[in-house]
């Protein structure tokens, strides 16, 4: 109960001010058009985020702002070695050539050196370019070719040999280093550029002196171009969106006042996270930019994938995370496995019955409106709090008591359930060209459902046609030599988001999909795909999904098996756990499973917008296939490609 108690003493502080400070705009008709919320945090008048290592080694030089993973445990890194160990990769960098304004791009998965190397780069006078580590070849061609980037900094030898391909017809091809093996990678493989690129770096910046390294930061100023990001868009080429320094200070600086809960300290010690997003993925920079800026203690890992992080998880017991709904659904499907498989499958659904309740009743005391669970449902509660919800804080390290979750909308029962197992999820919306969160969740308003109010300093409109609109000092400048594409988004400040969404009386924002992703059935009837495929992938057995309609007489889908569930399905059956898919698909018990999660779906629908019938499909929605954007956004014209053939199936039948 510690997290409410936490809640409670949050109502006492500046989040009052905070939500007061919201400012509500009507149409004529009264319904809701925009809302603003004023900033919390001072615009950044001089200097730059390169400054904000070396701000904490002058005022605190022993603190712990980061754990890095050697011989098999965190070790602690205190501001000061942090700083100093930036200042000799950055002389490095200059050593090697990097001018006032030049570009370093970064091929890695999340790891401490890639946030060395990132505020190395801008202390040098560099601007960061971030590329997915799983970029084929074409895609890295494009980036380094597009932003002009003249060094590369690489993880692994796959990587190197990914940019030595794309590169090979540049007239002039970048100058590459290449990471030592992170520990969490296993075994190194035969690399093309050997060494390791911070020890080569530091060495080759011996000969110079720390001032140069000062001087080239102090030349920096709030609208310096910090990084250029790819967008990793599920159609045609990734544009870079220019952010500045003043950009990336205004989404970590007030999203930390915002969210003070989450970054205050829990049962005595230091609010620590693990950082496991892409480092390629804005939101995953601007956390990490966050939580030094709050001085989080911060470790890295470099997988998003539940069966590998979970373990990284109750090592490290992190107090708050930031993750995507995936991962929240893999956390309960597990939970619920696991309890299947002991046979307390019926009492895991109880208790997801009962913290849902409980958690309803529990937010509406809490926000005034109702009078909260009454002696029966808190006794329900405090069973199952030792039967299930310990077990699920468990698996999360035990200490956690906060999450954010982005990406996509969680499903609302799923949010609720961990606040009943004592984890508030705040939810969040926001794009590359927003510098990650443009809206959020504030602490003394919890709405489950929503993507929450503007962050503070932002402003969220409704245009006529239902798009979401953005203003404010997080929105990006520009795309990367592409006016064209920029003028087509951006206008008298506000960017055109190219997502549909609505405000509630309150100014809560709702995403409801995609404005080129909406169907149009051959009755006439416009359907949103991302509500029923978010509710599809909560439920499992469902992997991924894709709802199909666009001038066809109904609504389908195309669904993938998630192995996990399906290996539990088969072990719980005592089928052989080598059945091939093929016959899975085709098995009716386990469509009867998947029509449970399509059922959900069409729960928050119109009979006309509902799922009519649908396919399971043998393989999965990967990056390696060409299905999945790095930041797991189905790719909507290469799936229905691949599948062309099932859907006509589907609707010939």
């Amino acid at each position: 109960m510690g997290v409410r108690r936490d809640l409670k003493r949050a109502r006492q502080r500046a989040d009052l001010a905070a939500r007061g400070s919201v400012e509500i705009v009507r149409d004529p008709q009264g319904a809701v058009r925009e809302v603003r919320a004023a900033p919390l945090a001072a615009p950044l008048s001089g200097g730059s985020m390169a400054d904000l290592p070396f701000t904490h080694a002058a005022e605190t030089p022993d603190a712990v702002l980061l754990r890095r993973r050697t011989a098999g445990a965190w070790r602690p890194v205190t501001a000061a070695a942090f700083a100093a160990e930036v200042t000799a990769v950055a002389k490095g960098l200059i050593a090697a050539g990097l001018e006032p304004g030049g570009r370093v791009a970064v091929m890695s998965r999340t790891r401490y050196e890639w946030t060395v190397l990132d505020f190395a780069i801008w202390a040098a006078g560099g601007q960061s370019v971030p590329v997915y580590p799983t970029s084929a070849a074409a895609q890295v061609e494009w980036i380094l070719r597009d932003s002009g980037a003249r060094y590369v900094i690489t993880e692994t030898a796959e990587n190197t040999a990914t940019v030595l391909t794309g590169t090979a017809s540049h007239a002039r091809r970048p100058r590459l280093w290449q990471l030592a093996p992170s520990p969490d990678a296993g075994a190194p493989a035969a690399s093309a550029v050997p060494g390791d690129a911070l020890t080569d770096l530091t060495d080759l910046g011996r000969g110079l002196g720390d001032d140069e390294v000062a001087k080239r930061r102090a030349a920096l100023t709030p609208d310096t171009i910090a990084t250029l990001c790819y967008t990793s868009g599920t159609t045609g080429r990734p544009k870079g969106c220019v952010l500045t320094h003043a950009n990336l200070h205004a989404e970590a600086a007030n999203t930390v006042e915002l969210l003070h809960p989450v970054f205050q300290a829990v049962t005595g010690q230091q609010a620590s996270t693990l950082l496991f997003l892409p480092l390629a993925h804005i939101l995953g920079r601007t956390l990490q930019l966050a939580c030094l800026m709050a001085r989080i203690g911060t470790g890295h890992f470099p997988s998003v994938k539940p069966d590998e992080l979970r373990p990284a998880l109750k090592e490290f017991r992190p107090t708050f995370l930031v993750g995507v709904p995936y991962l929240f659904e893999k956390i309960h499907d597990t939970g619920r496995a696991t309890a299947e498989r002991i046979g307390r499958g019926a009492s895991f659904d109880r208790a997801e019955r009962i913290g849902v309740r409980f958690a309803e009743a529990y937010l509406s005391k809490f926000l005034g409106t109702g009078k909260g669970p009454g002696p029966g449902l808190y006794a329900a509660w405090a069973l199952y709090d030792l039967l299930v919800y310990r077990r699920v804080r468990k698996e999360l390290g035990g200490r956690m008591r906060y999450a954010i979750s982005g990406g996509s909308p969680l499903d609302r029962d799923l949010n609720l359930f961990f606040n009943a197992a004592g984890i508030v999820v705040y939810e969040g919306y926001g794009l590359t060209e927003t510098t990650a969160a443009a809206t959020i969740v504030p602490p003394l308003g919890p709405r489950p459902g929503t993507v929450g109010l503007p962050v503070p300093g932002v402003a969220v409109r409704i245009a006529d046609d239902g798009e979401v609109l953005i203003k404010g000092k997080v929105v990006f400048g520009a795309y990367w030599n592409d006016p064209a594409a920029t003028d087509a988004v951006l206008a008298g400040g506000w960017f055109a988001t190219g997502d549909l969404g609505s405000l509630d009386e309150d100014g809560y924002l709702t995403i409801t999909g995609r404005k080129k992703d909406i169907l149009v059935t051959s009755g006439g009837k416009n359907v949103s795909p991302a509500v029923l495929e978010d509710r599809l992938r909560s439920r499992s057995p469902v992997g991924q999904c894709l709802v199909v309609g666009d001038n066809r007489p109904f609504v389908a889908a195309l669904i993938t098996l998630d192995p996990e569930a399906v290996a539990h399905w088969l072990a719980v059956r005592g089928l052989p756990p080598d059945t091939p898919i093929a016959e899975l698909v085709r098995d009716e018990r386990l469509r009867a499973e998947v029509q449970k999660a399509v059922d959900h779906a069409n729960a928050a629908v119109s009979r006309a917008e509902s799922i009519r019938a649908f396919a399971l499909v043998e393989g999965e929605f990967t990056e390696d296939n060409g299905l999945l954007t790095p930041s797991l956004k189905v790719k909507r014209h290469a799936v229905t490609a691949a599948y062309a053939d099932r859907i006509e199936e589907l609707y010939g039948a």
